[in-house]
């Protein structure tokens, strides 16, 4: 699959640089801010090329565009066939509720093109809601961090990544973790708390991993040094000079990585709920089956509309969650990652292995993990603490993988991250 050029986006931007919002039937489509909302409230997930496909139709939705048009703007001319064109207009359909036999809003004209035949109305958006969750009827952002800035850097490896801020005060880096959605997240009742706590008085800098959310789904190496030079180029876009870095779940062996690489810009090294080897790394038989499976069973039953198949993860992940939590983890896994995509990193997890660097850490390091952990076991986390050099260790009792609002034992993560990284009461740090 074929990544965009930064000279199409910057082909498809607003006139003079103005932001504006298109409204047709029961959808809005934010430009600037790359953002397909469906009754005002729910944002429809798209992958980057069929965004910028239909924001294309919709701003030359006065002609017939050509399809030798549309791969010059949207592939920058690049080689496309048929069927990957005919694709994305049908994901394009797929996300308006649209279909190739109803063409609806999306009309093929046969020699010719395609056209948006949809009633179009525009409206500029003023500076008072230029933020993410400041359309009419939007859930409200988290009060820790009233906005967040969504950006994209494209990386060494030309991969482009999709990454945010919010919050002001020394920085925070999140690496990246798989199932994660930069604007899904923001007002879910998994996360909004985690958002809420890390943005109280620091600017928490957070990205979506290749594969996933807003980033480049169209990607072949999800390799572990791909995923380490997607955290380093994005500290570089984002301005991040020096920073604690939170590692959680498979973010913790990149963290580590990146801590032994990068000493210099790291002041604080927090892991929580990780693990030094994959399933497949460590060696254990039954780890190895279980996973294996678990690759054919995403293969299988991760894109399709029963969120039976995806009700096995959610189980794992955040087992004492309400039934509106569980139903937003299952809508996460569809939203964020494709079926091929989940199978991929999955498999690539499988072989991360950072055992050799955890002597060689040497920045100060926080290790927290639930005891009952499902998904990655408890043992992960005291061998981080057993094996880094001056780590600390602290037990937090749950069965969650991701902790939920609720318990005490976020509590207890949330204050022993902040002693620890050097926060007063505000939240501000004390030794940056």
């Amino acid at each position: 699959m074929i990544s965009l050029e930064v000279a199409a986006l910057f082909s498809l931007a607003a006139p003079g640089g103005r932001n504006v919002l298109y409204f047709f039937e029961n959808f809005s489509l934010d430009e600037e801010r790359r953002q397909l909302r469906k009754n005002a409230e729910t944002i429809v997930s798209l992958e980057p090329q069929v965004f910028d496909l239909l924001t294309y139709l919709v701003k030359h939705r006065d002609r017939v565009v050509s399809r030798d048009e549309i791969i010059q703007q949207v592939w920058n001319g690049r080689i496309v066939s048929d069927s990957t064109l005919d694709s994305r207009l049908n994901a394009v359909r797929k996300a308006l509720d649209d279909s190739g036999k109803e063409q609806r809003l999306v009309r093929t004209y046969t020699r010719k093109g395609v056209r948006f035949v949809g009633a179009v109305k525009e409206r500029p958006i003023p500076d008072s809601t230029s933020m993410p969750g400041a359309l009419a009827g939007s859930a409200q952002p988290p009060q820790s961090a009233s906005h967040q800035e969504i950006r994209y850097c494209r990386t060494r490896r030309g991969v482009q990544i999709a990454y945010a801020a919010c919050g002001e005060g020394s920085t925070i880096v999140k690496t990246a973790t798989w199932l994660s959605h930069l604007e899904y997240e923001w007002n879910s009742p998994i996360w909004r708390h985690w958002l809420e706590a890390l943005s109280a008085g620091n600017r928490l800098i957070r990205y979506d991993e290749r594969g996933n959310g807003l980033s480049d789904w169209h990607v072949e190496d999800m390799s572990f040094e791909a995923m380490l030079t997607d955290l380093e180029d994005v500290v570089d876009a984002a301005g991040a000079d020096r920073f604690a870095l939170l590692g959680i779940s498979q973010g913790c062996a990149i963290s580590v990585a990146y801590a032994v690489r990068h000493p210099e810009r790291v002041s604080h090294l927090v892991l929580y709920g990780g693990f030094a080897q994959g399933w497949r790394a460590a060696g254990n038989p039954d780890q190895i089956a279980r996973w294996t499976a678990m690759t054919t069973l995403i293969r299988q039953g991760w894109g399709r509309n029963n969120p039976a198949f995806r009700q096995v993860f959610t189980s794992l992940f955040v087992p004492g969650a309400s039934q509106e939590q569980m139903d937003w983890f299952n809508e996460l896994q569809r939203k964020s990652v494709s079926p091929d995509n989940a199978a991929k990193l999955n498999d690539a997890i499988g072989d991360f292995d950072v055992s050799d660097l955890l002597p060689r850490v040497r920045v100060p390091t926080l290790v927290l993990h639930s005891r009952n952990d499902a998904v990655c076991p408890y043992k992960g986390g005291r061998r981080f603490a057993t094996e880094i050099p001056g780590a600390r260790f602290v037990t937090l009792e749950s069965d969650n993988h991701i902790l939920l609002a609720h318990e005490p034992a976020f509590q207890k993560f949330v204050e022993e991250t902040r002693r620890f990284i050097g926060c007063d009461e505000s939240g501000s740090a004390t030794n940056r």
